[in-house]
């Protein structure tokens, strides 16, 4: 198997989410990266950014050639949070005009929550407000040592509302409240002891290093066995443990183990080969 980092691009994977601000690329391997592409900003959000990221993550739902899907910012910085321009400009919406905007930003969130594949952000530089959101939207994280969080948004007199359920979901509601109701900077080695980081690294080249790892060992697990482990725990997280519960999860793997790929999987481990998947 090659590098499914360096191969060449997927064809017929829907790029018209690929935009000035977004850039979506995926090899034939089965990893797309998806760029934040507004370094002059910091990659900073406003109504436009959010949109063509809703888009592109949307694209993802029906890539099914897609094995991890990575998430980075452009320019050294994976995102500073809002555009204060974009704010300012908020200040003056009425109440409706900022809950559309809310909404398009929580649509984008979800939209990015519901990708299939394994997420993973790749974080650099700074990770503010919706930037920390986004981390904490992923499945995994991994973030370079000098990489810097922040919820700051009480000290703009306002709360960090559509990334809470995301943020709550990754650090626990203590640690949340914490951060949220101080608005504190903290460095990538209290993301990682909280939840909020998978794993840190040195600098870059430490992040590209985690990357090519990552989707090497992504390659080796069955595409719809991870489609439905994320589903798995979707179902039974904060769930009361009860005949219902135990019934579901039953089903859930009685139904996997004859599928096609549960099949494969089990008899390519009897016979000491490699299942299709990962040849």
């Amino acid at each position: 198997m090659g590098n499914p980092i360096v191969d060449p691009l997927v064809e017929g994977l829907d790029t018209d989410a690929t935009s000035r601000l977004v850039q979506l690329q995926a090899t034939v391997e089965g990893v797309a990266i998806v760029t934040i592409n507004r370094p002059e900003r910091r990659n900073a959000f406003d109504a436009e950014l959010i949109a063509a990221l809703s888009e592109t993550f949307e694209t993802l739902h029906g890539a099914e050639h897609v094995r991890v899907v990575f998430l980075r910012g452009a320019g050294g910085t994976f995102s500073a949070g809002a555009d204060l321009d974009w704010m300012r400009a908020a200040a003056d919406h009425t109440e409706s005009d900022n809950h559309e905007d809310a909404m398009s930003m929580a649509r984008m969130l979800k939209n990015l929550w519901d990708i299939p594949a394994l997420t993973v952000a790749l974080v650099q530089g700074g990770a503010f407000g919706g930037g920390a959101g986004l981390a904490a939207a992923c499945d995994m994280a991994v973030a370079t040592a000098e990489t810097r969080f922040a919820f700051t948004e009480v000290k703009l007199g306002i709360i960090p509302a559509t990334i809470s359920p995301y943020v709550v979901g990754a650090i626990g509601a203590r640690a949340a409240r914490a951060l949220f109701a101080t608005g504190q900077v903290f460095d990538a080695a209290h993301a990682e002891k909280i939840g909020l980081v998978s794993e840190v690294v040195a600098d870059d080249a430490g992040l590209d290093q985690a990357m090519a790892r990552i989707a090497q060992e992504m390659m080796a697990c069955g595409p719809q066995a991870v489609i439905e482990s994320k589903r798995l725990v979707d179902k039974v997280a904060y769930e009361r443990i009860d005949h219902g519960l135990m019934e579901e999860t039953a089903r859930a793997i009685a139904r996997i183990r004859v599928s096609e790929e549960g099949q494969e999987g089990v008899r390519a481990f009897l016979e000491r080969r490699k299942p299709r998947w990962a040849e």
